[in-house]
């Protein structure tokens, strides 16, 4: 099975980034990499056949998975960040991120809708998660049939999982259950009932 996940953000800057207040002056790009780890990371290496897209807004796709070097990436949200500015700064000089653990990231020209599209026509069941979606635990042995899953986490600000763009899309909208999670919970909880089916 190969596991996808998707997570936007519009409110990521570091123009005013400082490690001192990462959460306060990186537009919560603690919490994308707070999923990242989530997504990729095991107790003993990375996962095998998933990773996780970042669309920032004011940066463009990135694209984490086992292919980064596990004994050097940061296993910590405030070190994975402090790599991940490192990395957005200078994107347009790569010789200068040789000593930065995500020196070999892979970067997409693909916009999230993009993304969307290219991975429906590759046979891959995409999901919305929304809390008033259909308990996918209910769905029961449908995961099974579906080799290949992305799942799309919301945002704090949720405005691209209500925007027309993907309503128009009409995937299929599903939930773990109505109370609120941090979206890397989301991630593990995610992970942990699937691999369980």
């Amino acid at each position: 099975m190969n596991l996808i996940f998707f997570i936007k953000s519009s409110t990521v800057n570091i123009d005013n980034y400082t490690i001192k207040d990462i959460p306060g002056s990186s537009g919560r790009l603690d919490v994308i990499s707070r999923c990242i780890l989530a997504a990729i990371i095991k107790k003993d290496g990375f996962e095998e056949n998933i990773e996780i897209w970042a669309f920032l807004d004011n940066y463009g796709t990135f694209i984490f998975n086992s292919e980064l070097n596990y004994e050097k990436l940061p296993k910590n949200e405030l070190l994975l960040t402090d790599c991940f500015v490192d990395l957005l700064l200078k994107l347009n000089s790569r010789k200068q991120l040789i000593h930065n653990p995500l020196n070999s990231i892979r970067i997409s020209n693909l916009n999230i809708i993009d993304a969307i599209k290219k991975f429906q026509t590759q046979n891959y069941k995409i999901y919305a998660l929304r809390e008033e979606g259909v308990n996918f635990l209910k769905l029961g042995n449908t995961f099974l049939e579906n080799k290949n899953i992305v799942f799309i986490l919301g945002s704090q600000e949720d405005e691209f999982l209500n925007s027309k763009e993907l309503k128009a899309l009409n995937l299929p909208i599903v939930s773990i259950g109505t109370q609120s999670y941090l979206a890397s919970s989301v991630i593990r909880l995610l992970k942990l009932q699937i691999f369980a089916l």
